[in-house]
């Protein structure tokens, strides 16, 4: 199945209802799943963004391409380089969530309006990146915190990759009616 384009991703993320539902999303990896409660109240664009993207199939089997320890681990680089996106940019929706252990935030370059797909798991408490990057979600649960830092825990080489790869299975999305 081929990838959707860049522009039918931007159209599904417009028509996820972060107004009427709670999303969270599943990552099915090589180290165990990692479920992810995401913020629509503090990143509804980023929220939208990722679940368009889990929805189509973009990260599945896709990799953990960067671990740095005491720091983060990073995916959804569609290249699996780092260098990879979805074709096109989203606007930062910086927020007052601190970037601690389990926090989701999204990577971007050094120009703030430059997320597309890939993010990062916290894995310790990183405050220099809060009101820097957006912040968007956590880990749901205590298993899915200790997989990140499981991951966290690979032994990595050069450009901080993992020497043997973390891959990124699946994302499933599951949403739950407000109440």
């Amino acid at each position: 199945m081929a990838k959707p384009s860049a522009t039918e991703l931007q159209q599904a993320a417009t028509a996820v209802d972060v107004e009427s539902f709670n999303y969270e999303i599943t990552l099915e990896t090589s180290a165990g799943p990692i479920r992810l409660t995401l913020d629509s109240q503090k990143a509804p664009g980023h929220v939208r963004n990722m679940v368009a993207l889990a929805e189509s199939g973009f990260y599945d089997n896709g990799c953990f391409h960067r671990v740095i320890k005491d720091f983060m681990i990073q995916g959804g680089c569609p290249e699996g380089s780092g260098r990879g996106g979805p074709g096109y940019e989203i606007d930062a929706e910086f927020n007052d969530t601190p970037h601690e252990p389990g926090v989701l935030s999204m990577a971007r370059t050094s120009d703030p309006n430059s997320a597309g797909s890939q993010f990062f798991i916290c894995l310790e408490t990183v405050s220099h990146l809060d009101g820097q990057y957006t912040a968007f979600g956590r880990t749901a649960d205590d298993e899915s915190l200790a997989v990140v830092k499981a991951i966290g825990n690979v032994a990595t080489g050069a450009a901080d990759r993992p020497q043997q790869e973390v891959t990124i299975t699946r994302a499933t999305v599951t949403k739950t009616p407000r109440g």
